[in-house]
């Protein structure tokens, strides 16, 4: 079998796999679960779970795992979390656009390239790189210390450093890195294919990143800003977005691939957003501050978004976002057991849960035994819905009126 459909967090799919392959795919982790298929001698059941996009193992088939959530929406979260200040809308400057593509791996790869030739449109970007190297001859600064170090005192060759103006800068080497890691995905259309190695041949004057080679670093600039699109799009291509995952030494297989953790891709969004939303209301938005359950400060908590008010020091609510479907109850006791954490460690009255989906839109438990008096409604655990199939401007404004939510007073709703 070439290629394998699952859905995210779809049923198992039984196909038939080698020991070895079987195997390499359940070290990995990419799945939810790869275990033997205890009907079928010779075959795996495989089932994805919150990870999508597209990955490929020597001598195994190409494994295609499909998202819930609709591709254009799907990198419209991407886009809005890489850089919300930059109009990442559909239509924007900044827009993510995946062209005809349903798939995550050729609407990725469509996008990257799309943003690649508008970076380019003007010519490629050059800057002045240092340079320290060997030569015939002198060209900027003696390194004396280098030159009697290695060549005891004698010339040539002569040790120099220089500011060289080249197209050899950090900004380019990523964006070639980002072309030739979607050149060796599965499941690049022969068009996007070819676009993509007209970009990378542009691009051939920045030095080539090896793999495992750290990414170089840039800062954002008035000369590179039509580059910051598709430099922010090529960093998520080149960091954990997507995984390679090779096997034990015993085990020489390799699983290569590109995916989306939908996981990190949502909550990245909501607390992106809500930052953004709160930045007018006269509140700071905390990202993944570090708190500690008990006084020694052994056990580590990390909410998601800690609000925190005009000063920047007392928190006035705190946020943790979870990529799952709420039942009809709203019954999701270790959730809520988790905000009740972050609400006492911080001292409030109300923690809030946002969901991706629910049938319920929205819920309060009122928490007892926390009641301080017959006025006071205890901790309030909220739990709010976000429905991913929405049209971003109607997300946006779904993320608007949680964010009316967070440090306002109950008494005064």
């Amino acid at each position: 079998m070439a290629e394998v459909s699952l859905r995210e967090y779809g049923p198992a799919v039984s196909v038939e796999l080698s020991a070895a392959t079987g195997r390499s795919l359940a070290a990995s982790g990419i799945l939810l679960s790869v275990t033997p298929d205890p009907g079928r001698s010779g075959h795996w059941l495989l089932r994805a779970g919150s990870r999508v996009g597209a990955v490929r193992t020597p001598g195994g088939p190409v494994v295609r795992i499909m998202p819930k959530t609709p591709v254009a929406r799907l990198f419209f979260l991407l886009g809005y979390s890489l850089d919300p200040g930059r109009a990442w809308r559909e239509g924007g400057e900044g827009a993510v656009d995946t062209g005809v593509y349903d798939d995550v791996v050729p609407a990725l790869a469509h996008a990257v390239e799309r943003q690649i030739d508008r970076a380019l449109r003007l010519g490629v970007l050059q800057g002045y790189r240092r340079v320290e190297e060997s030569a015939l001859v002198v060209r900027g600064r003696l390194r004396e210390a280098e030159q009697i170090r290695r060549h005891f005192g004698r010339t040539p060759p002569v040790e120099i450093a220089y500011d060289a103006y080249t197209a050899d800068i950090a900004e380019n080497r990523i964006l070639r890195a980002a072309t030739e890691r979607l050149l060796r995905l599965p499941d690049i259309p022969g068009v996007v294919r070819r676009r993509l190695a007209h970009q990378r041949v542009r691009l051939a004057d920045a030095q080539a990143l090896t793999r495992g080679q750290e990414m170089p670093s840039w800062q954002p600039s008035r000369l590179n800003f039509r580059y910051q699109p598709a430099l922010r799009l090529a960093e998520a291509v080149l960091r954990d977005m997507s995984p390679e995952h090779r096997a034990p030494e015993a085990d020489p297989l390799a699983v290569d691939g590109f995916l989306l953790d939908m996981n990190k891709l949502f909550e990245d969004f909501v607390t992106t957003a809500l930052r953004e939303a709160l930045r007018g209301r006269g509140l700071t938005a905390h990202l993944q501050d570090t708190h500690h359950l008990d006084r020694a400060g052994l056990v580590r908590v990390r909410p998601d978004l800690v609000v925190r008010d005009g000063d920047g020091r007392t928190p006035v609510a705190v946020v943790d976002a979870k990529y799952k479907v709420a039942k009809a109850d709203g019954q999701l006791n270790a959730d809520l057991y988790q905000a009740l954490t972050y609400a006492t460690v911080l001292g409030l009255r109300e923690a809030h849960l946002v969901y991706a989906s629910g049938r319920r839109p929205e819920r309060t438990h009122h928490v007892q035994g926390t009641a301080t008096g017959p006025d006071d409604l205890g901790i309030r655990l909220h739990q709010h819905s976000l429905d991913l199939a929405h049209e971003p401007g109607r997300l946006l404004a779904s993320v608007e009126q949680i964010a009316s939510r967070l440090g306002r007073d109950p008494s005064n709703p």
